[in-house]
């Protein structure tokens, strides 16, 4: 696994926890329509992409000429 791959696993999953713990701690009420759930499906589409190697932005971006770069 590369270090890119799980800088996105990783990401993801704090993403999650903090929306959760919010929610559960009584700070957000994620039961309501809001924008929290496009932050939700962010942090998800971080953690499967590092899980799966799919992302539709990276398909999006190689598709518009955006050149893959070295990573550093």
């Amino acid at each position: 696994m590369t270090v890119e791959r799980m800088v996105r696993i990783i990401a993801g999953f704090f993403i999650m926890l903090s929306l959760a713990l919010a929610h559960f701690s009584g700070s957000v009420d994620m039961s309501r329509l809001s924008w929290l759930w496009f932050t939700a499906f962010v942090g998800f589409n971080l953690f499967q992409s590092g899980l799966t190697r799919f992302c539709p932005l990276d398909i999006m971006l190689k598709k518009a000429g955006v050149k893959p770069g070295c990573g550093l």
